[in-house]
């Protein structure tokens, strides 16, 4: 199998994963068709992307005189529920944080169009009932993340015999900031990541590791691994994106620069696999030497917080992921301490009365009661 043309609706186009994305598209444009762009407010760049990939339909919370002047490029808006949907979509790709991929990506799997997911939060939210909605639609969940892909690539042409999944961790912009300063850190110093440049909502679950607690998550319901077989390690040079061990010790890794492009491109071109002249090759001789550490609990309070929520199933890991996405924006904007992040978390999320077996609407509804949950304590 050497070609495909596959068509693309991109939502969260205007973010750092969504222009990744379509640099990944503008190298393959006899591969990658965009047919739709999906996005917030930022009119300007949404222009010159509608002008560049000719789609034909987009969703945006622009103005209505902006919307105009956008489709006047010839592109019609349409509510992202029936974009997803359409017959001539082929791969959905959800590049935003937060909860608004979930219900477009609930309705692109109940219309069998495959899914690109690097938006954590719906897999947190609802993976179980995804996971279960993709395997009966035969549809395709592509994870976009560097470390889920990882062990994606690694896991491929192996049915059988895997010991554990190993994933990996940076540890953020304040792995080595003294533990008795963190009450003082600054959003300026908490989105100063070492390796990555990301959107500032995953910068701040990297520095807190919750993004690493929805990603064990995440390897969970996309994997079928137990709980207790998934590792996570620190390994400050974010080369190595994640392993998995076999069962006769083996250990296979996925190893590459620290570009989002790479595993953006993996799950756009799948089964294929392309050169991209954008995309700079691995030197190891230059490079020396790789490091793991053990991951100190004592520092990131968000990750054991997440894992125990995680773990309990129902309707938990929604108000995890809502409460998570309101103390994060209430840190950015200077209502709450970096070390109260994990504090009104929690206590946000001990309120909470569980639903067991929950459809996709009601962890939605929990998601956006926990939100509330913390607006209110943080009050």
């Amino acid at each position: 199998m050497g070609k495909l043309m596959r068509n693309l609706v991109i939502l969260g186009s205007t973010g750092s994963v969504g222009t990744q994305a379509l640099d990944v598209v503008r190298s393959f444009p006899s591969e990658l068709n965009v047919v739709a762009l999906i996005t917030g407010s930022n009119f300007d760049l949404l222009k010159e992307q509608i002008i560049e990939f000719k789609p034909q339909w987009i969703n945006s919370n622009c103005t209505t005189q902006q919307k105009l002047e956008l489709c006047s490029f010839g592109c019609i808006e349409k509510p992202i529920e029936e974009i997803v949907g359409l017959p001539e979509v082929d791969l959905v790709v959800t590049a935003t944080s937060g909860d608004i991929a979930l219900i477009p990506t609930l309705i692109a799997i109940n219309h069998k169009k495959d899914i690109a997911v690097a938006n954590k939060e719906s897999i947190v939210i609802a993976g179980k009932q995804l996971v279960s909605k993709a395997k009966e639609n035969d549809v395709g969940i592509f994870p976009l993340d560097s470390e889920p892909n990882a062990i994606w690539q690694c896991l491929r042409g192996e049915d059988k015999g895997v010991n554990k999944l190993i994933v990996t961790a940076s540890g953020g912009a304040l792995r080595d900031f003294p533990l008795n300063e963190l009450s003082g850190v600054t959003p300026e110093q908490a989105l100063n990541h070492p390796t990555w440049k990301m959107g500032d909502k995953i910068t701040i679950d990297s520095a807190t590791l919750m993004n690493k607690a929805f990603e064990v998550i995440e390897a969970h319901y996309l994997f079928d691994i137990g709980w207790e077989d998934i590792e996570v390690v620190v390994h400050p040079q974010s080369l190595i994106h994640s392993m998995v061990e076999f069962v006769d010790g083996s250990i296979k890794a996925q190893i590459s620069k620290p570009d989002m492009r790479m595993p953006i491109q993996y799950s756009l071109l799948y089964p294929l696999r392309k050169p991209n002249l954008e995309l700079s090759r691995l030197d190891l001789v230059d490079i020396g030497e790789f490091s793991f550490k053990e991951l100190d609990l004592d520092r990131y309070p968000c990750f054991v917080l997440g894992l125990e929520y995680g773990k309990k199933g129902a309707t938990w890991p929604a108000v995890l992921s809502g409460a998570d996405d309101m103390a994060v924006n209430l840190f950015l904007s200077g209502k709450l301490n970096y070390t109260e992040i994990a504090e009104v978390i929690r206590e946000a999320t001990e309120l909470h009365s569980p639903i067991s077996n929950p459809d996709v609407y009601q962890a939605l509804a929990a998601s956006n009661w926990a939100k509330q949950q913390v607006a209110n304590l943080v009050k």
